[in-house]
């Protein structure tokens, strides 16, 4: 069955994603503390512009406002019913700016995690997760999404329990990890893990890969983890702009565009086929990382020495996987987790 991602795919060595969607709606107006979905119905003007933003700065994917827009999220501000409607809203109004950029754009149905805790240590059953992601899947599906992007997950019992739920409601989906634990997810997954998850699974992604984390070096580490296994599913690395920082009472990340720029080439030498950002990655980050792969002319694979001496040093000396040995220790200059 054809869908508007693999389409693409077909076409291109390479697809550009979106950036950040909290940055740009703190930037816009948005509280600390308040739930980004309620915008698509409070003020669906400033998220068409999100979506708008990304498209007109070259992205050929985005990612709807959906991301918290589940049960066990939206608890926390008394809307658990309305998981399903949200997630209906923020893919409609991706619907209608996708279908008016005059090009083929995909609308991706971002589901986040549920933030509560799989597996023997925790509290959240595989059923209850399924029927979780099943009820925001089915709200993005009825929006319109071309295909659902699940995104920051920590735990392969979560992972699998989205890949059930997307395969119950019928749609093509795309799945991203946070690798932000020295080369580890937080629950403990390796790049190689991932791999061996993904490829095992009924009803595996179109494309996986890694998003967030710490710093564009460190995800690129992962991205090479990936490649070095030999997959060939397309993979995504969606960065952070730099390394977050708290200043005047702000976070702010030190990635300029011309950094980002460099980080979109060395992500496609590095294996990944669909690039973007995350934290911190603003429209003009994406311009600048669009005609940088435009013009770029795609080399061997590089080397984590090359990384490091181009995006700066990694947060940690290991990828996760326990070999030390040609990883660049990190240039200590006060960078940290923000």
């Amino acid at each position: 069955m054809s869908d508007a991602l693999t389409d693409l795919l077909s076409t291109r060595d390479w697809l550009m994603a979106d950036g950040a969607t909290g940055t740009n709606l703190f930037n816009m107006g948005l509280s600390s503390g308040d739930a980004p979905e309620f915008w698509n119905e409070d003020h669906p003007d400033r998220i068409r512009t999100l979506y708008r933003n990304a498209v007109e700065a070259g992205s050929d994917i985005f990612l709807t406002n959906s991301f918290g827009a589940n049960a066990s999220r939206l608890k926390l501000h008394d809307a658990q019913h309305r998981a399903q409607e949200l997630s209906r809203m923020a893919a409609e109004l991706g619907r209608e700016v996708a279908d008016a950029a005059g090009r083929k754009v995909v609308v991706a149905g971002s589901v986040g995690p549920t933030g509560e805790i799989m597996g023997a240590v925790g509290t959240l059953s595989h059923e209850t997760a399924v029927e979780m992601f099943e009820e925001t899947a089915t709200g993005l599906k009825e929006g319109g999404a071309d295909v659902l992007w699940v995104e920051t997950i920590s735990a392969a019992e979560e992972f699998a329990a989205a890949a059930e739920a997307f395969a119950n409601v019928g749609m093509p989906w795309c799945g991203t990890m946070s690798f932000d634990t020295a080369g580890r997810t937080m629950m403990g997954l390796t790049s190689e893990n991932f791999v061996k998850l993904v490829e095992g699974l009924p009803n595996p992604p179109l494309a996986f890969g890694a998003n967030c984390g710490v710093g564009a070096a460190d995800l690129l580490r992962t991205v090479l983890g990936f490649s070095a296994t030999g997959t060939e599913r397309p993979i995504i690395a969606k960065g952070n702009a730099g390394i977050p920082r708290y200043e005047d009472g702000h976070i702010h990340y030190n990635g300029t565009p011309e950094l980002m720029a460099k980080y979109a080439c060395l992500a496609w030498e590095s294996g990944a086929r669909i690039i973007g950002g995350c934290c911190g990655t603003m429209p003009e980050h994406l311009r600048a990382m669009r005609a940088a792969l435009e013009s770029h002319t795609k080399g061997p694979r590089p080397t984590l020495e090359q990384i490091a001496e181009t995006l700066g040093g990694f947060s940690s000396d290991s990828d996760g996987t326990g070999d030390t040995s040609d990883a660049p220790k990190r240039e200590r200059r006060g960078r940290r987790r923000g």
